[in-house]
């Protein structure tokens, strides 16, 4: 087993984009804590990765939508004696469904886990990497921050607050040598869409759902050259773009005919 102290922490880190990232890192000699709250398959996760590369991978298994949850974390990892040099937020679900019929729990969630924790979590590791003059944070956002959709109200606008947090964290941090970096992937064939379905297969099939290796790949390589804003691949950059400059009745005309939200009837 490697011998480094050396260490990235991955939320997220069971399964999809957060999982091969780790991979990803543990092949470039970081030694990794991954948190998630599926205990289960943490583990596995870890022992996989441990065993194919040669590092230490611990883990952390808790629901990282608790209000506590970043100073919880902050506390364990002081508590094991490690030193976080990269920071991996990418932990979140996706939410679809209008605003007035959400359960509030599922809203609370995805509001915890989308922007609490990552802003409190970049507070503390972010103080400690200040104070070591080094260190890199990647927040997970999505192509989907560049515009504001029905039906992703909590989704859309969480990942949007990311991408401007982001951005400011990143200047605060540039001149004590902290780099931060904002990811934003289109679709990506993760368990954060149902991959057995007819649209979800064909949108792979034609590369408009990334694989998540792919993605995991350009987060890090342009978290390392220090890039402000990673959207992998031509359907994310495509997403973005469009998106921005796309008019609001095009909206409009889409929520009220593709059926995918309620609306009243006479």
């Amino acid at each position: 087993m490697a011998n480094t102290d050396t260490w990235a922490l991955v939320t997220g880190a069971c399964s999809g984009i957060g999982f091969e990232i780790a991979q990803n890192l543990a092949a470039r000699g970081y030694s990794l804590l991954l948190v998630s709250d599926r205990a289960s398959e943490l583990e596995q996760a870890a022992h996989r990765i441990g065993s194919s590369h040669g590092v230490s991978a611990q883990t952390v298994s808790m629901d990282l939508a608790r209000p506590d949850a970043a100073g919880v974390l902050h506390e364990e990892v002081r508590r094991r004696g490690l030193d976080v040099e990269v920071l991996i937020s990418n932990a979140g679900f996706l939410l679809f469904g209008e605003v007035a019929e959400c359960d509030p729990c599922r809203a609370n969630a995805i509001l915890q886990l989308h922007v609490v924790t990552p802003s409190l979590l970049a507070r503390h590791f972010g103080a400690d990497m200040r104070a070591r003059r080094k260190g890199h944070i990647l927040l997970v956002s999505s192509a989907s921050a560049w515009t504001d959709f029905p039906g992703t109200a909590y989704y859309g606008s969480s990942k949007r607050y990311l991408r401007s947090f982001a951005a400011s964290l990143r200047e605060e941090l540039r001149p004590w040598g902290v780099n931060v970096t904002c990811l934003a992937p289109g679709a990506v064939a993760t368990d954060l869409y149902d991959r057995g379905n007819g649209a979800a297969k064909a949108a792979a099939r034609f590369g408009l759902m990334k694989d998540p290796a792919e993605v995991a790949a350009a987060a890090l390589d342009g978290m390392f050259r220090h890039k402000a804003v990673v959207l992998p691949g031509a359907s994310a950059k495509l997403m973005a773009a469009g998106s921005a400059l796309m008019p609001r009745c095009v909206v409009r005309f889409a929520r009220m005919h593709t059926g995918f939200l309620p609306r009243p009837q006479d």
